[in-house]
């Protein structure tokens, strides 16, 4: 208490200046206008200056739980995301336009969609998985297309899955012939480029030009006539001499495959069971 009444002691002079100070600018600012606006313009200025900074800092603080918040709302986005590409796989193969079985007959055809899950391209014999198998109504020796062209045919099937033998396939032996023509053969893969296979088997007599297109035969219970398969791009003699050895440029991108149809003819197996007979 002393030393409080020391200190105003000591410093009388300078308290009474203040105090009159403080007083003066009160009366100013409380009794002119002009001094009153300019007063409260400055004191708006200063006092948000200071929530501002005051802001920030506070924010600065909270930023943890406002990433943690923003994570927790990517997450739930990404995840919507993926239910609506899942969703948008099972209608956007409705959307493909399928030039090489647009003509079918529904009576005679049925087409079952599926999708590529795993695929090889780099192996002598490659194979394509699909995410449908025979619960789905798929089963060995159909067909299997894209949007451009013959993928392949089915080998086995379990409930959910489907294991493809691939065009790129040596086992592969798809019947062929070129439009505009009745003669036909064998369309084969040579390891090697995935864009070519090579039409074997065509007779000498037969007519053709480069850039021709090659399309299936329908000489066969698994595909119908006139799916694409692709255009001639180089010709030469086969081995023995006796017919034409083709280098098919192939219309199917085996790099890209997606979305894919398996198609399902009526009476296939009875077709095939009636050749098997005849050949035993």
């Amino acid at each position: 208490m002393r030393n409080l009444l020391n200190f105003l002691l000591k410093y009388n002079y300078w308290l009474l200046f203040i105090l009159l100070e403080v007083i003066c600018f009160v009366l100013l600012f409380r009794f002119n206008n002009y001094q009153q606006s300019v007063f409260f313009t400055s004191a708006n200025v200063v006092a948000g200056k200071v929530y501002e900074v005051s802001g920030g800092i506070s924010s600065y603080f909270h930023l943890k739980s406002v990433n943690e918040d923003l994570l927790d709302r990517n997450m739930a986005l990404e995840q919507q995301i993926t239910n609506l590409e899942n969703r948008l796989k099972d209608y956007r193969i409705d959307s493909i336009t399928m030039n090489s079985i647009r003509y079918l007959e529904q009576a005679d055809y049925k087409i079952f969609k599926a999708h590529v899950i795993r695929n090889s391209l780099n192996q002598a014999d490659n194979y394509i998985t699909l995410d449908k198998g025979s619960s789905s109504g798929i089963r060995p020796e159909m067909g299997v297309v894209d949007g451009n062209g013959v993928v392949g045919i089915v080998y086995k099937t379990s409930p959910s899955y489907s294991l493809v033998i691939s065009v790129l396939n040596s086992k592969s032996s798809i019947s062929c012939k070129i439009i505009g023509s009745e003669y036909f053969g064998y369309l084969k893969w040579e390891y090697g480029d995935s864009r070519y296979a090579y039409l074997k088997d065509l007779p000498r007599h037969a007519e053709f030009n480069l850039g021709d297109t090659v399309v299936t035969s329908g000489y066969s219970t698994v595909f119908p006539a006139g799916v694409m398969v692709g255009t001639v791009d180089d010709m030469s003699d086969s081995n023995d001499g006796l017919s034409y050895l083709l280098k098919i440029k192939l219309a199917t991108d085996f790099g890209k495959l997606g979305n894919v149809r398996v198609i399902s003819r009526s009476g296939q197996g009875e077709q095939r069971e009636l050749e098997n007979m005849s050949t035993k």
